[in-house]
């Protein structure tokens, strides 16, 4: 587990990566090192699928759900007694959405919610997301092509889920050069987003 920020700090973030790319990817080692701060301490952690990458080199699909949502337990179990928000980029967020109303989490953070698979927008993997009762933000790119601004705003959400679009973002929030946007001014812009949004679940 990667640690960043105070461990005295009220509130402790646990961020879980996507499907693809590790927990010291460079998009989540900025997330992480952004947001952590005097009064929050950032946590990530792997799913088995992804150490064993580590350990032999060899890309595997991601482990099965039961798997995945022990992981996310067993994280959430490390900081038994403290204020806690999950989430994570893609995979690891749409995991924590699964559970976090079971689980003791105050808030859930979601980096790019892999709303349907790519090139299937009728394969919505929203049906847990219509009760979903913890305070949620969803940070999204506005092109993001596991579901965009104009598909998401269909959705039949919770009123417990805030969605922050980044301007012509795409699932890792880059957006086009022909925007006038950087990646940058959107990596921030979500940063900033996290930070208000935590900062009211408190």
């Amino acid at each position: 587990m990667l640690l960043n920020g105070p461990a005295a700090a009220s509130q402790v973030l646990i961020l879980a990566h996507g499907a693809g790319a590790p927990m010291d990817s460079p998009f989540m080692e900025y997330f992480a090192k952004s947001l952590a701060g005097a009064e929050l301490r950032v946590a990530r952690f792997e799913f088995p699928y992804m150490k064993n990458r580590r350990i032999t080199g060899k890309r595997a699909g991601p482990n099965g759900k039961d798997v995945l949502t022990a992981t996310w337990l067993d994280a959430i179990r490390t900081f038994k007694g403290k204020r806690i928000a999950i989430g994570g980029k893609s995979m690891g967020g749409r995991i924590a959405s699964m559970l976090i109303d079971d689980s003791p989490a105050e808030a859930l953070v979601c980096l790019g919610f892999p709303f349907h698979p790519i090139g299937k927008p009728s394969q919505l993997r929203t049906a847990h997301l219509q009760n979903l009762t913890t305070p949620t933000l969803i940070v999204q790119g506005t092109r993001d092509r596991f579901g965009n601004e104009n598909e998401v705003g269909h959705y039949d959400l919770a009123p417990a889920i805030e969605v922050h679009w980044l301007p012509d973002g795409d699932h890792s929030f880059k957006p086009r050069k022909s925007s006038g946007r950087t990646e940058q001014e959107n990596w921030e812009q979500a940063v900033k987003a996290i930070r208000t949004f935590l900062g009211k679940c408190q």
